[in-house]
């Protein structure tokens, strides 16, 4: 079948958006879902709550180790290859988590779900880019944010649903189902122009040890911060190293290239603030709203679920906008939205209905949802057709990154802030908010193309 050079043709394009998506939510799914597991998970296999966090922590920082290397193997094997090989990788970790006997086979087999994910998720952002066509390609980006706004609505309500009517093992188990139709509708998706270059290994090691010895020293510097310090020195030496490398290579395997590009490196830093806001802000929220408001986990569930609505609600919105409007001035508004709406709920009195909360958390929901579409559009127009992989995994590290960074950010806060550590977090994902508009307004005053094809 031969592709459009500007995307897919139809029908061929509805069955990739929908191979495209099933994969999305597996992957959104999973990260929404494994939360609800862990008590069970920690009653069953005897480990304290502090312990089975990792079951979460193994997980991401596999993923975002994994995202960059992954879309570099992409572009030499094929994303057809990587995307059947990826959803295989993943059905296999989670049937292994599935029938674990210890934490540390759990812990290992969550490692190897946490590779399938890199995998795919190292692929989304180039898919988007090869199967629309530039005119529609922030239908495309919007489509995926709906996606994923959803699954942060359903993912908890159904692995909660499933451990009710069975056992956490089961949350595993149902993935099984969508892997394999995924291996089915490999057809569907583009051929993807490959790249003969060798694949870089020091690079590859680099970027290992750089991002995933930074995201455990920023986790730990509260709790040890001796080896926290140790940790994040390793990783800016390993940093700098690879920093060096890439500025000597045409298209190197951690995209450095593509920041030279000034829409997508305004698109990257302005991602970083967005994602550290949000990921800041849903950690201190519960604590906010649970020991400070005195509300049910029952209320807190429906106020995150607003928040999760007005994501959801927004991104189609923005989706047609953005193939309108400029990026930085749709950017500026949806970040201000978000910053405007945290202020508000910090501010509303401490004997506040719990139904008076829900405006400021659609509010914030739906500046997320304004920013996400616009924004992540401009990374991935804004890189050439042939580094579309590099493009995808750039933006799927940046988000990785950015929720890694919010979430260390927040328990400093926690540990600063003593009683009031929820109200200093929340304070923390306001600024993160402000300094991804500041970036958009001066992305505003430096206007520069947002396509390049």
């Amino acid at each position: 079948m031969t592709e459009f050079k500007d995307g897919l043709p139809m029908p061929r394009r509805l069955w990739a958006m929908v191979v495209l998506m099933a994969g999305l939510a597996l992957v959104s799914w999973d990260m929404a879902a494994a939360n609800v597991a862990l008590p069970d998970i920690a009653t069953d296999l005897n480990v304290s709550p502090g312990l089975v966090v990792w079951v979460m922590i193994a997980y991401t920082v596999t993923v975002l180790v994994g995202i960059l290397p992954s879309s570099a193997v992409a572009e030499r094997i094929g994303f057809r290859q990587m995307y059947g090989l990826g959803s295989t990788i993943f059905m296999v970790g989670a049937l292994a988590c599935a029938f674990s006997t210890s934490f540390s086979m759990l812990l290992i087999a969550r490692v190897v779900q946490g590779i399938g994910s890199a995998m795919l998720m190292s692929l989304f952002g180039g898919l988007v880019r090869n199967i629309y066509p530039m005119r529609q390609l922030g239908l495309g980006v919007s489509l995926s944010s709906l996606v994923v706004g959803i699954l942060a609505v359903l993912g908890p309500a159904i692995g909660a649903f499933i451990i009710e009517l069975s056992s956490w093992r089961w949350t595993f188990v149902v993935y099984t189902p969508v892997c394999v139709a995924l291996l089915f509708g490999l057809r569907a998706l583009p051929d993807v122009p490959r790249t003969s270059k060798r694949f870089d290994w020091l690079s590859c090691g680099l970027s290992m040890i750089t991002f995933g010895l930074f995201v455990v020293g920023l986790d730990m510097l509260v709790s040890n911060l001796v080896w926290a310090l140790g940790f994040l020195g390793v990783s800016c030496i390993a940093g700098w190293w690879l920093f060096r490398r890439a500025g000597r290579q045409e298209a190197p395997l951690v995209p450095l290239d593509l920041l030279r590009i000034q829409p997508i490196a305004f698109a990257v830093s302005a991602s970083l603030a967005s994602f550290a806001s949000q990921m800041s802000a849903m950690v201190a929220l519960p604590f906010y709203l649970i020991h400070m408001l005195d509300y049910s986990y029952g209320q807190v569930g429906v106020l995150l679920a607003a928040w999760s609505v007005g994501v959801a609600s927004m991104a189609p919105i923005a989706g047609w906008m953005s193939d309108r409007y400029r990026v930085a001035i749709l950017c500026i508004i949806g970040a201000g939205l978000t910053g405007a709406g945290l202020i508000w709920t910090v501010l509303m009195p401490l004997d506040s209905p719990h139904y008076a909360m829900l405006a400021p958390m659609v509010l914030s929901g739906i500046g997320v949802g304004f920013f996400q579409t616009p924004n992540n559009r401009a990374m991935l127009a804004g890189a050439p057709r042939r580094r579309s992989g590099a493009a995808g995994g750039l933006q799927a590290t940046t988000r990785v990154l950015g929720q890694s960074v919010g979430t260390a950010l927040a328990a400093i806060a926690f540990q600063l802030g003593g009683d009031n550590g929820p109200v200093v977090s929340i304070s923390v994902s306001i600024v993160c908010a402000l300094l991804a508009v500041i970036i958009n307004v001066v992305r505003h005053f430096n206007p520069t193309p947002d396509l390049q094809l």
